[in-house]
């Protein structure tokens, strides 16, 4: 497997120490690669986001949403039913238990999860801190180096 060197990144950029792990973790292919369940992700506006999952047949009492160290994990596991004494001619509604993982960029937050109809629906919002947000320093103009220097110089000509 080939790997991408990224120390010219890391020379220029603070801060981006879970990139490299996160661009490593995507070539080597994830571990929900056969596509169950399918989802979308959709960007709402500038700070809100959704993923939405196709669950069917899955109760509320089924999944569970869990967020850890910037990663959301949703898992899926059917309880155990009577389904044996049914005699099914196909069986094509996957019932099957299931995980998936996103990564989550830093101040993503998950505000709530819905499910209706079948659908999974995950709200995210990115709140930026009011310490990390851009803010505009005033130049203030200061007369006293000035007249500092004007004193200096009065005082070398005395």
């Amino acid at each position: 497997m080939n790997s991408i060197d990224l120390t010219p990144l890391y020379r220029s950029s603070i801060g981006y120490d879970r990139l490299g792990s996160l661009i490593d973790n995507a070539l080597r292919g994830s571990d929900h690669s056969n596509g169950y369940p399918p989802y979308n992700i959709e960007v709402l506006d500038e700070n809100h986001y959704a993923i939405t999952l196709a669950v069917a047949g899955f109760d509320q009492d089924e999944l569970d949403i869990n967020v850890e160290n910037n990663v959301l994990t949703i898992r899926g596991e059917k309880a155990k039913k009577d389904d044996e004494n049914r005699n099914f001619l196909h069986l094509g509604i996957a019932n099957r238990a299931f995980e998936r993982k996103f990564n989550l960029a830093e101040h993503v937050e998950v505000t709530s999860a819905d499910l209706n109809n079948g659908l999974l629906a995950v709200s995210l919002l990115r709140e930026i801190p009011e310490a990390m947000k851009p803010k505009t320093i005033a130049i203030n103009q200061s007369g006293t180096v000035l007249e500092h220097k004007e004193k200096e110089k009065s005082a070398k000509a005395a």
